[in-house]
Protein backbone atom coordinates (compact mmCIF):
# COMPACT_ATOMS: atom_id res chain seq x y z
CA UNK A 1 0.00 0.00 0.00
CA UNK A 2 1.15 3.62 -0.44
CA UNK A 3 3.13 5.29 2.35
CA UNK A 4 0.45 6.58 4.76
CA UNK A 5 2.56 9.70 5.33
CA UNK A 6 2.31 10.52 1.65
CA UNK A 7 6.10 10.62 1.27
CA UNK A 8 7.53 9.53 -2.08
CA UNK A 9 8.96 6.02 -2.03
CA UNK A 10 11.87 4.47 -3.89
CA UNK A 11 11.18 0.77 -4.39
CA UNK A 12 13.56 -1.69 -6.03
CA UNK A 13 12.24 -4.85 -7.72
CA UNK A 14 14.58 -7.78 -8.33
CA UNK A 15 14.99 -9.93 -11.44
CA UNK A 16 11.49 -10.51 -12.86
CA UNK A 17 12.51 -13.03 -15.56
CA UNK A 18 9.14 -13.27 -17.27
CA UNK A 19 7.12 -13.82 -14.08
CA UNK A 20 4.12 -11.63 -14.85
CA UNK A 21 1.81 -13.06 -12.18
CA UNK A 22 4.34 -12.35 -9.43
CA UNK A 23 4.91 -8.85 -10.80
CA UNK A 24 1.20 -8.05 -10.93
CA UNK A 25 0.77 -9.40 -7.40
CA UNK A 26 3.54 -7.15 -6.12
CA UNK A 27 2.18 -4.08 -7.87
CA UNK A 28 -1.28 -4.70 -6.45
CA UNK A 29 0.25 -4.72 -2.98
CA UNK A 30 2.55 -1.74 -3.54
CA UNK A 31 -0.07 0.45 -5.28
CA UNK A 32 2.44 2.79 -6.95
CA UNK A 33 1.59 6.47 -7.16
CA UNK A 34 2.88 9.32 -9.28
CA UNK A 35 5.30 10.35 -6.52
CA UNK A 36 6.91 6.91 -6.24
CA UNK A 37 10.07 5.80 -8.00
CA UNK A 38 10.27 2.12 -8.91
CA UNK A 39 13.63 0.75 -10.01
CA UNK A 40 13.51 -2.63 -11.74
CA UNK A 41 16.96 -4.18 -11.53
CA UNK A 42 17.12 -5.74 -15.01
CA UNK A 43 16.55 -9.23 -16.38
CA UNK A 44 12.90 -8.46 -16.96
CA UNK A 45 12.79 -11.25 -19.57
CA UNK A 46 13.77 -14.92 -20.14
CA UNK A 47 13.22 -18.16 -18.21
CA UNK A 48 9.75 -17.35 -16.90
CA UNK A 49 6.47 -18.01 -18.77
CA UNK A 50 5.39 -14.51 -19.79
CA UNK A 51 8.12 -12.06 -20.77
CA UNK A 52 5.68 -10.37 -23.15
CA UNK A 53 3.23 -9.76 -20.29
CA UNK A 54 6.01 -8.41 -18.08
CA UNK A 55 7.04 -5.83 -20.69
CA UNK A 56 3.43 -4.81 -21.29
CA UNK A 57 2.93 -4.36 -17.55
CA UNK A 58 6.09 -2.29 -17.13
CA UNK A 59 5.28 -0.05 -20.09
CA UNK A 60 1.86 0.61 -18.56
CA UNK A 61 3.46 1.12 -15.13
CA UNK A 62 5.61 3.94 -16.50
CA UNK A 63 2.47 6.12 -16.70
CA UNK A 64 1.61 5.48 -13.02
CA UNK A 65 4.95 6.25 -11.37
CA UNK A 66 8.55 7.21 -12.08
CA UNK A 67 9.83 3.93 -13.51
CA UNK A 68 13.57 3.34 -13.88
CA UNK A 69 14.34 0.01 -15.57
CA UNK A 70 17.95 -1.17 -15.52
CA UNK A 71 19.74 -3.07 -18.28
CA UNK A 72 20.59 -6.64 -17.31
CA UNK A 73 22.64 -9.32 -19.01
CA UNK A 74 19.48 -10.92 -20.44
CA UNK A 75 18.47 -7.66 -22.11
CA UNK A 76 22.01 -7.48 -23.48
CA UNK A 77 21.71 -11.02 -24.85
CA UNK A 78 18.39 -10.29 -26.55
CA UNK A 79 19.77 -7.25 -28.38
CA UNK A 80 22.91 -9.17 -29.36
CA UNK A 81 20.76 -12.05 -30.64
CA UNK A 82 19.23 -9.74 -33.26
CA UNK A 83 22.66 -9.15 -34.75
CA UNK A 84 24.29 -12.59 -34.80
CA UNK A 85 23.21 -16.18 -35.36
CA UNK A 86 25.73 -17.40 -32.80
CA UNK A 87 24.43 -14.92 -30.22
CA UNK A 88 20.88 -15.98 -31.08
CA UNK A 89 21.75 -19.63 -30.43
CA UNK A 90 23.33 -18.71 -27.09
CA UNK A 91 20.37 -16.59 -26.01
CA UNK A 92 17.88 -19.31 -26.91
CA UNK A 93 19.71 -21.70 -24.58
CA UNK A 94 19.70 -19.16 -21.73
CA UNK A 95 16.02 -18.34 -21.53
CA UNK A 96 15.43 -16.74 -24.90
CA UNK A 97 13.27 -19.62 -26.09
CA UNK A 98 10.84 -18.91 -23.25
CA UNK A 99 10.72 -15.26 -24.23
CA UNK A 100 10.01 -15.99 -27.88
CA UNK A 101 7.32 -18.51 -26.90
CA UNK A 102 5.53 -15.77 -24.95
CA UNK A 103 4.90 -14.01 -28.28
CA UNK A 104 3.27 -17.09 -29.77
CA UNK A 105 4.15 -20.40 -31.38
CA UNK A 106 6.88 -20.01 -34.01
CA UNK A 107 7.25 -16.31 -33.15
CA UNK A 108 9.83 -14.26 -35.04
CA UNK A 109 11.39 -10.88 -34.34
CA UNK A 110 8.49 -9.31 -36.24
CA UNK A 111 6.09 -10.56 -33.56
CA UNK A 112 7.77 -8.50 -30.86
CA UNK A 113 6.22 -5.01 -30.67
CA UNK A 114 8.54 -2.10 -31.38
CA UNK A 115 7.57 -0.66 -27.98
CA UNK A 116 9.13 -3.70 -26.30
CA UNK A 117 12.43 -3.19 -28.09
CA UNK A 118 12.32 0.51 -27.21
CA UNK A 119 11.74 -0.31 -23.55
CA UNK A 120 14.77 -2.62 -23.50
CA UNK A 121 16.97 -0.20 -25.45
CA UNK A 122 16.13 2.61 -23.02
CA UNK A 123 17.04 0.67 -19.86
CA UNK A 124 19.74 2.40 -17.82
CA UNK A 125 23.10 0.85 -16.87
CA UNK A 126 22.64 1.90 -13.21
CA UNK A 127 20.78 4.40 -11.05
CA UNK A 128 22.13 6.47 -8.17
CA UNK A 129 20.51 8.61 -5.47
CA UNK A 130 21.91 10.46 -2.47
CA UNK A 131 21.78 7.30 -0.35
CA UNK A 132 21.58 4.33 -2.73
CA UNK A 133 23.14 2.82 -5.82
CA UNK A 134 21.15 0.41 -7.98
CA UNK A 135 22.97 -2.00 -10.29
CA UNK A 136 21.81 -5.14 -12.02
CA UNK A 137 24.74 -7.36 -11.06
CA UNK A 138 27.64 -5.93 -9.09
CA UNK A 139 29.96 -2.95 -8.57
CA UNK A 140 33.61 -2.09 -8.09
CA UNK A 141 33.75 -0.47 -4.64
CA UNK A 142 36.61 1.84 -5.63
CA UNK A 143 35.10 3.34 -8.80
CA UNK A 144 32.39 5.93 -9.38
CA UNK A 145 29.40 4.45 -11.16
CA UNK A 146 30.10 6.19 -14.46
CA UNK A 147 33.44 4.35 -14.60
CA UNK A 148 32.06 0.86 -13.89
CA UNK A 149 32.51 -1.68 -16.69
CA UNK A 150 29.52 -3.26 -18.45
CA UNK A 151 30.89 -6.65 -17.37
CA UNK A 152 30.72 -5.62 -13.71
CA UNK A 153 27.30 -3.98 -13.96
CA UNK A 154 25.61 -6.80 -15.92
CA UNK A 155 27.47 -10.08 -15.47
CA UNK A 156 29.59 -10.32 -12.32
CA UNK A 157 27.99 -12.34 -9.53
CA UNK A 158 28.29 -11.40 -5.88
CA UNK A 159 31.24 -13.11 -4.20
CA UNK A 160 31.24 -12.23 -0.49
CA UNK A 161 35.03 -12.45 0.10
CA UNK A 162 35.54 -9.77 -2.57
CA UNK A 163 32.70 -7.49 -1.55
CA UNK A 164 33.25 -4.21 0.23
CA UNK A 165 31.37 -0.98 0.81
CA UNK A 166 31.25 1.44 -2.09
CA UNK A 167 33.65 4.31 -1.42
CA UNK A 168 30.70 6.73 -1.55
CA UNK A 169 29.20 5.17 1.57
CA UNK A 170 25.97 4.50 -0.31
CA UNK A 171 24.09 1.22 0.06
CA UNK A 172 24.14 -0.81 -3.16
CA UNK A 173 21.01 -2.69 -4.24
CA UNK A 174 21.55 -5.43 -6.83
CA UNK A 175 19.92 -8.44 -8.48
CA UNK A 176 21.49 -11.09 -10.75
CA UNK A 177 22.92 -13.42 -8.08
CA UNK A 178 19.96 -15.72 -7.47
CA UNK A 179 19.21 -16.44 -3.81
CA UNK A 180 17.64 -19.87 -4.17
CA UNK A 181 16.52 -19.84 -0.54
CA UNK A 182 14.12 -17.02 -1.39
CA UNK A 183 15.76 -14.83 1.28
CA UNK A 184 17.42 -11.54 0.41
CA UNK A 185 21.22 -11.31 0.62
CA UNK A 186 22.07 -8.53 3.07
CA UNK A 187 25.50 -7.38 4.20
CA UNK A 188 24.26 -3.93 5.13
CA UNK A 189 26.33 -2.10 2.52
CA UNK A 190 25.05 -4.35 -0.29
CA UNK A 191 21.63 -5.97 -0.61
CA UNK A 192 20.84 -8.64 -3.22
CA UNK A 193 17.16 -9.06 -4.07
CA UNK A 194 17.13 -11.62 -6.87
CA UNK A 195 15.18 -14.25 -4.97
CA UNK A 196 14.81 -16.79 -7.80
CA UNK A 197 11.23 -16.18 -8.89
CA UNK A 198 11.57 -17.96 -12.24
CA UNK A 199 13.03 -21.01 -10.45
CA UNK A 200 10.13 -21.40 -8.06
CA UNK A 201 11.17 -18.76 -5.54
CA UNK A 202 9.95 -15.23 -4.98
CA UNK A 203 9.98 -11.85 -6.67
CA UNK A 204 11.10 -9.21 -4.18
CA UNK A 205 10.27 -5.50 -3.97
CA UNK A 206 12.20 -3.47 -1.38
CA UNK A 207 11.19 -0.06 -0.05
CA UNK A 208 14.68 1.38 0.37
CA UNK A 209 13.78 3.95 3.03
CA UNK A 210 11.69 1.83 5.39
CA UNK A 211 13.31 -1.56 4.78
CA UNK A 212 9.85 -3.05 4.26
CA UNK A 213 9.70 -5.60 1.47
CA UNK A 214 7.08 -7.60 -0.34
CA UNK A 215 7.56 -10.99 -1.98
CA UNK A 216 5.26 -12.68 -4.49
CA UNK A 217 5.49 -15.88 -6.50
CA UNK A 218 4.00 -17.19 -9.73
CA UNK A 219 1.12 -18.79 -7.81
CA UNK A 220 0.05 -15.32 -6.74
CA UNK A 221 1.05 -15.80 -3.10
CA UNK A 222 2.18 -12.68 -1.25
CA UNK A 223 4.12 -12.10 1.94
CA UNK A 224 5.57 -9.02 3.57
CA UNK A 225 8.77 -8.78 5.57
CA UNK A 226 10.99 -6.22 7.24
CA UNK A 227 14.67 -5.89 6.47
CA UNK A 228 16.63 -6.35 9.69
CA UNK A 229 19.17 -3.74 10.68
CA UNK A 230 22.63 -5.06 9.80
CA UNK A 231 25.18 -5.20 12.59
Amino acid sequence: MPDPSGHPRTIAIGDIHGCSTALETLLSAIQPTKTDTIVTLGDHIDWGPDSRGVLDTLINLSSRCHLIPLFGNHEEMLLAARQSRSELALWMKLGGEDTMDSYGSYATWDDIPRSHFQFIENCRPYYETEQFIFSHANYDPDLPMEQQSPQMLRWEHLFPPRLGPHYSGKTVIVGHTAQQTGEIFDLGFVVGIDTFCSGGGWLTALDTASGHYWQANERGDLKTRQREASS
